[in-house]
């Protein structure tokens, strides 16, 4: 496949576990199109990572020419979606709201600090002149971490939701590299990177997907003040 078509191919991928999903569970197609609605626009942030982090060959060479691209926004929708649900999709398992009596627990004053760790924490780490990727990876992380802080009934979901969305992420990586070789080489900028390679992928992508899996998974029960447990259905024939 053409270097030129590849961003495209990649992202447009990650629709197909997304369309999977949303047909899968009904009952989440609303929030799971609402967070993947919400995370479309942070492909506007591509401007920032090219070509400190990659230059990915992309339509009409918008990347290269602009830093914006189209591509971004479709993983970026695609990931958001998928980030959130597929805990629970993996686990059936759904969401309740959590009693007011433990929503006013002095643990929770923090609770809009927290929910907003990444935003804060991004920008100032940005003034450090790190590769762009290194504060996007420390904000999710402590975005994730802030979740576990204020709701310690979070922690399993995120760690879990780190690991599977690791996990997916990994997959399809390694797919792009099979079914483009050479392709990460070419495209990611790995001299202005830790240079550390796990089975051909650099760290930072399998860093950044642990780290988003792990704040965004629980990202909704932490906004919402509900939490997971088993569905009857999963309950009765478990």
């Amino acid at each position: 496949m053409p270097d030129h078509y590849v961003w495209l191919f990649w992202s447009s991928a990650f629709l197909i576990p997304w369309l999977g999903l949303y047909l899968a569970i009904p009952a989440r197609r609303r929030v799971m199109l609402r967070a993947s609605l919400l995370t479309m626009p942070f492909g506007l942030t591509e401007p920032l990572f090219v070509p400190a982090y990659w230059s990915p060959p992309s339509l009409f060479e918008l990347a290269r020419r602009t830093g914006f691209d189209l591509e971004s926004l479709i993983f970026s929708f695609a990931i958001g979606g998928v980030g959130l649900v597929l805990y629970d999709a993996l686990t059936r398992r759904v969401t309740v709201r959590m009693p007011a009596a433990k929503q006013r627990h002095m643990r929770h004053r923090f609770h809009k600090l927290a929910l907003a760790a990444p935003v804060i924490v991004f920008p100032p780490l940005l003034l450090l002149h790190w590769n762009p990727i290194y504060p996007a990876i420390v904000a999710m992380g402590a975005g994730a971490l802030s979740a576990i802080a204020c709701r310690l009934d979070l922690k399993a979901k995120t760690a879990m939701g780190a690991l599977l969305f690791l996990t997916f992420y990994t997959v399809l990586l390694l797919a792009l590299e099979a079914t483009a070789p050479g392709y990460i080489g070419r495209v990611w900028n790995l001299p202005a990177l830790s240079g550390i390679l796990i089975a051909g992928l650099p760290v930072e992508e399998l860093l950044f997907a642990a780290a988003f899996g792990g704040y965004w998974s629980a990202i909704y029960e932490h906004w919402t003040w509900s939490t997971s447990m088993a569905s009857p259905t999963a309950r009765q024939t478990g």
